[in-house]
């Protein structure tokens, strides 16, 4: 069904994001996927560990300050 994307088909793709967005929006648009992409990969590549602590490197666990109260 999706196997082969013609000529016609991107051109199609093409116009219908230019009618949306704009002209002048387009290359801000590729450039903020480009960025996107590029971040995706090295995040990938790396494979650093996830901080579900939300706590910075440097910042030691204190008690929370909102139940003090």
């Amino acid at each position: 069904m999706f196997g082969r994307i013609g000529i016609w088909q991107v051109v199609l793709i093409v116009a219908v994001f230019i009618i949306l967005f704009g002209y002048k929006k387009m290359p801000e648009i590729g450039r903020s996927l480009g960025h996107s992409l590029r971040n995706f990969r090295k995040s990938v590549s790396e494979g650093e560990e996830i901080d579900i602590t939300g706590l910075k490197k440097n910042e030691k666990k204190d008690d929370d300050p909102a139940a003090k109260q």
